[in-house]
Formats: C-alpha cells, sequence, structure tokens
C-alpha cells in the first residue's frame, strides 16, 4: 500500500490550505481513511476520519467546524480542507488507511505526511 500525501505549505492565521492523499496497492472503496498530525515534541494525535462510503464523519473537538474531510473513491483519494487556520495547527498531517471509524484502531497503513505550517 502506497499513501502520497501533498498539499502542504506555509499560511498565515486565519488562511486556507487543502491536504490531498493518493492511494495505491490496496482496495480503497471499503477502506475507512483518516488525517492525523503531529506536531514538533508531541505525540501523532487524530484529525478527522471519513468511512468508505462516506456516511460516517468524525473530527477532533479542535478541528470541529474548520476542517472538513472527503474522499473521492473513483480517484482514490482522500483530501482534507483546511480553514480559518490557527499556529497551532501547525503539524506534520498524515493520512492514514485502515483501522476503525471510531479509530479504536489506528490505520494500519500511513503516508509519508505533509508540512503545514501556520504564522502568526
Amino acid at each position: 500500500v502506497q499513501l502520497q500525501a501533498s498539499g502542504g505549505g506555509l499560511v498565515q492565521t486565519g488562511g486556507s490550505l487543502r491536504v490531498s492523499c493518493a492511494a495505491s496497492g490496496h482496495t480503497f472503496g471499503g477502506m475507512n481513511m483518516a488525517w492525523y498530525r503531529q506536531a514538533p515534541g508531541k505525540d501523532r494525535e487524530f484529525v478527522a476520519s471519513i468511512t468508505g462510503s462516506s456516511r460516517n464523519i468524525a473530527y477532533a473537538d479542535s478541528v470541529k467546524g474548520r476542517f472538513t474531510i472527503s474522499r473521492d473513491n473513483a480517484k482514490n483519494t482522500v483530501s482534507l480542507q483546511m480553514n480559518s487556520l490557527k499556529p497551532d495547527d501547525t503539524a506534520v498531517y498524515y493520512c492514514g488507511m485502515g483501522g476503525t471509524p471510531d479509530q479504536t484502531l489506528p490505520p494500519r497503513w500511513w503516508g509519508q505526511g505533509t508540512q503545514v505550517t501556520v504564522s502568526s
């Protein structure tokens, strides 16, 4: 399985970014997908998840109302639209495939991560 993340960058507080992840090597449509992030000196934390049908979506409280996760099963991609960004959102963002929708089991496969930096 390969997960290739893209779309990170530098943005000012209040700005927007969209990160995407392209998957290959595994059937995509039936798999739960998730985004996690890891800031310097901190543990990796859950951001958002989406089931294969997009019927069930979950967000961390810290990003609710600002971030939107979506997927395109025809293109084997999952995206995270991030609005109203804050400096605390600065982190490496990782996409993951597998695991359970409630994240009691984390993703089995991980992408390489993409850096998101929000300047104050």
